[in-house]
């Protein structure tokens, strides 16, 4: 349902256009431009309906604060029949049309439903131009090593099997990448890639955004949402860090995938659904599954086709790809062309472990474009932890490993050890034995479960 806002300073009006229009949109009533135009800048509005003379307001004035404030809102301005020579004017100004008073309710609605075509395209183009900057934008799905040219085998013969996918690895190794590059080489590349962060929204809040929610369902359900299920209704959904969802949630989700349909929460009946389905964590869902914080059922429905994306440390060869990339795109965007790298500061990268992975090294790279003086990235624009950055042994202390131990025992005496060291550091630990910070904070929470 989409909002309309109607500005007359002649109250009968505003309550008879709201009288007319509230079972088709959700309508806000104005006689005062000036308490109408903050609105816009709290809430979608798709349609105004504008008089040109309020009171001691000048409609054109307003018409064009309401561009300037919201310039996909489309108006519609409401005129008597003497000022169509003003309405023309208000048209050329970036107005949809005009609608002479005394407004038909026929013809108003024609016109409703004109302009809602016409918003609903522009939302449409908007949401395309979005999408291709971020499939164009692709952050780092380039390589040459062995193990990207594994990942892109896989995408090729994946793309157009319905088949849910679980693509799992480090944080910051571009598991969104990889699901926009599946859905857009797919069939399904014209309709929608919906992508939702399961760890960024509370559970309670996650459920409505994944299903929907009819008005009235809960406290602030205002008016009635569709799901990113529905919205998704033909394309791809995207779930990222799966392994974050609540048990609760799990089982709702799981009946989604085996039902095809969905219920929006305070709903009464079920919508039917075709969407693909690609999930990605950084944990071992194995083992979340043995320890009871994830159903096994939907672990298998979700690893169906697994893949997994090595980590920046274990493809180094890549690196100087993604260096080139990310100078050509980073240095456009701002507009402070870098010709490279020096040979040096290039080799410093290479040698670096990057526990946070492409991500880590992306910004590294905006860091070094943004302050650099040189027309190439030089070994001092280089943050410190890189230049101070060596694989020598910080120290001459042994850690005993035994025949017979597992590697779970290796990795946590090497874990243990290494962060005794460094006082606590878990930043610097995990940079120095080359895994992810979250891995490691993973790593420790268990050790301390285990005592």
């Amino acid at each position: 349902m989409y909002h309309v806002m109607v500005i007359d300073d002649e109250p009968t009006i505003c309550q008879s256009l709201t009288f007319a229009l509230e079972d088709e949109y959700h309508v806000y009533a104005f006689t005062d431009p000036r308490e109408a135009l903050p609105l816009l800048e709290r809430t979608e509005i798709a349609i105004v309906l504008l008089d040109l003379k309020i009171g001691e307001y000048d409609g054109m004035k307003i018409l064009e604060e309401i561009k300037r404030i919201s310039p996909s809102t489309i108006v519609i301005i409401m005129t008597a029949y003497g000022s169509i020579p003003s309405s023309v004017e208000a048209m050329r100004k970036g107005a949809f049309s005009y609608a002479t008073k005394p407004l038909h309710i026929d013809e108003l609605e024609v016109l409703m439903q004109k302009a809602e075509e016409v918003y609903a395209l522009q939302s449409k183009v908007r949401w395309l131009s979005d999408e291709l900057e971020k499939v164009t934008d692709n952050n780092g799905l380039i390589g040459e090593s062995a193990a990207m040219r594994e990942v892109f085998t896989l995408i090729d013969k994946v793309k157009d099997i319905g088949s849910n996918i679980l693509i799992t690895g480090e944080s910051g190794t571009g598991k969104e990448v990889v699901a926009r590059t599946i859905h857009y080489e797919s069939k399904r590349r014209n309709k929608r890639f919906q992508a939702i962060n399961c760890a960024a929204i509370p559970s309670h809040l996650l459920e409505s955004e994944l299903f929907g929610h009819e008005k009235g369902a809960f406290t602030g359900a205002l008016q009635r949402k569709a799901g990113l299920f529905v919205l998704a209704d033909g394309g791809t959904i995207f779930l990222d860090e799966i392994g974050e969802m609540d048990l609760a949630l799990q089982g709702k989700l799981l009946r989604v995938l085996q039902e095809r349909k969905v219920m929006p929460v305070g709903g009464t009946e079920e919508i039917e659904i075709d969407v693909r389905i690609v999930a990605a964590t950084n944990r071992d869902l194995a083992k979340e599954v043995k320890e009871n914080r994830f159903r096994e059922d939907l672990y298998y429905r979700l690893n169906v086709i697994p893949m997994h994306l090595p980590p920046l440390r274990e493809r180094k060869e890549d690196i100087p790809l993604l260096v080139k990339f990310f100078i050509r795109k980073i240095g456009d965007k701002m507009g402070k062309p870098v010709e490279g790298i020096a040979e040096e500061a290039l080799r410093l990268l290479q040698q670096y472990s990057f526990p946070g992975n492409i991500r880590e090294l992306q910004n590294m790279i905006e860091r070094a474009i943004a302050l650099t003086n040189s027309s190439c990235i030089q070994k001092d624009d280089l943050p410190a932890e890189i230049k101070n950055h060596t694989r020598a042994f910080i120290s001459n202390t042994l850690i005993p490993i035994y025949v017979g131990e597992t590697m779970d025992e290796v990795e946590k005496k090497v874990i243990l050890h290494n962060l005794a060291d460094f006082n606590g550091n878990q930043r610097r630990t995990a940079q120095i034995i080359g895994i992810g910070e979250r891995t490691m904070r993973d790593k420790i929470k268990k050790y301390r479960e285990q005592k």
